[in-house]
């Protein structure tokens, strides 16, 4: 398992996906061996998490360095030291490290995951050195007509997105959105070439946070596991006229895929209405990745006392926040209407009402559709975010508010996702070999060919 994305890395979500599916895969009779990169290359890294990772599992990590802090002059560094992304630097590192894991080891395939591009250079790489079938775990498409910004890094994302498409055993994506767009871009990869593996929650996260967490927010109260096993009939709580509701967002909130400001506006007028007040409502931006980019904002809309910019906090304790939250908040544009926030599946968990800014059209609007919740407003409407606030409010302070039906939190868990994957990985292994792979042996698929 080739990712970037793992513990001692703090402050992605992108964590848990892989963290999850190297704890559950044994279950299903899959052994992983871990490569990632070197902690330095972190630019937030804790111990929190490095406990969950399972005892003897084999974690190899490679060189690499990040291209920002490590070579840079003045804070400036040449554009083809950071090609295709800053971590380039683990693609040295990783290639022996991977290959050296598999003389060792012998396993019988190559699974590497994304948002890192250079996870999948490294992927692609050993594949070809190698033979072994490869699994790429694409997640959200790699590219768009305007992303990444600059034309010759989206060149070379484009280069490595369709050598992977073309060459990987299977495609993973975690929307059917996504799936369509490849399919759409690569025309002649044959269908049965993708697969979907949504994102989702961990249950043993939330039950040590609901035993852990006293409550992190007004206007709500902490749970535990138990209370919530059935999250479609469970109240909510409403808050006391001295307590505000407290409506938490959780996570990175980018300028553009999750652009704030038709939000700010609407809390803006609605308080120059007289409609909210900080005393009614108070909404946490937790951990957004760009507080100087948001703090003059909140200053321009007047809105300082009713929005507060947190800090990041360990990942269970953040789950404690949510399930002690009011409510819970997601952000996603119409530029993004192929991907689904990891987090929404934790929000799902937390049996908390949700407000989603984003639009119809959208997979995040399908996924909460499904599973019963429509308090959703467009996220660049001004107009359409004041009515749907003001609404969901209304319901949340009733108690009242749509919860997360509970066949869409059993569906969402990391365990069932973990299932899917060992059944793929089952039916990629038995395929036909390559001439010339390394055949597999004990430590990797139990009782493989």
């Amino acid at each position: 398992m080739i990712a970037f994305h793992y513990p001692p890395m703090r402050g992605s979500s992108g964590i848990q996906r892989t963290l999850t599916f190297s704890q559950h895969l044994p279950q299903h009779g899959w052994q992983p061996l871990l490569l990632s990169a070197h902690p330095r290359a972190y630019a937030n890294s804790g111990a929190d998490q490095l406990a969950e990772i399972p005892a003897g599992m084999v974690v190899r990590r490679a060189f690499a360095l990040d291209t920002s802090r490590h070579l840079a002059v003045g804070g400036r560094y040449p554009l083809l030291l950071a090609l295709p992304d800053r971590w380039v630097t683990w693609l040295l590192g990783a290639v022996p490290a991977g290959l050296g894991l598999v003389r060792r080891h012998r396993p019988a395939l190559i699974w590497s995951t994304y948002p890192i591009a250079t996870a999948h250079l490294i992927g692609l790489a050993l594949h070809r050195l190698t033979g072994l079938p490869w699994v790429a775990d694409l997640r959200d498409p790699m590219t768009d007509h305007d992303y990444p910004a600059h034309p010759l890094t989206r060149r070379v994302y484009r280069w490595i997105e369709r050598q992977t498409i073309a060459r990987c055993s299977v495609a993973v994506c975690t929307t059917p959105g996504a799936i369509q767009t490849y399919r759409a871009r690569f025309p002649e990869i044959p269908a049965e070439r993708y697969a979907l593996i949504e994102n989702g929650y961990d249950e043993a996260n939330f039950a040590q946070a609901g035993d852990d967490a006293a409550p992190a927010c007004h206007g709500g109260a902490a749970a535990n596991a138990a209370d919530y096993a059935d999250t479609s009939t469970a109240p909510a709580p409403t808050p006391t006229p001295a307590a505000p509701l407290t409506l938490v967002h959780s996570g990175v909130i980018y300028p553009s895929e999750r652009d704030p400001r038709p939000l700010f506006a609407a809390l803006a007028e609605l308080q120059r209405a007289g409609h909210i007040s900080p005393r009614r409502l108070r909404v946490v931006l937790r951990a957004t990745g760009h507080d100087d980019y948001l703090r003059p904002l909140l200053r321009e809309y007047g809105i300082e006392q009713m929005v507060s910019l947190a800090p990041h906090i360990a990942y269970r304790a953040a789950l404690g926040e949510m399930l002690g939250a009011g409510g819970l908040l997601v952000l996603q544009a119409a530029n993004c209407n192929h991907q689904i926030p990891a987090k929404l599946y934790e929000y799902f968990r937390a049996g908390r009402p949700i407000l989603a800014l984003t639009d119809a059209a959208g997979d995040t609007a399908a996924a909460l559709r499904q599973a019963g919740i429509d308090t959703i407003a467009q996220l660049d409407s001004r107009e359409d975010i004041m009515h749907q606030l003001l609404r969901f409010l209304t319901l949340a302070e009733a108690g009242q508010a749509p919860l997360a039906s509970a066949a869409a939190v059993a569906a969402s868990s990391r365990a069932a996702r973990s299932a899917q994957l060992g059944e793929l990985l089952d039916r990629v292994a038995l395929r036909p070999q390559a001439a010339g792979r390394v055949p597999p042996r004990a430590g990797s698929k139990e009782g493989a060919p």
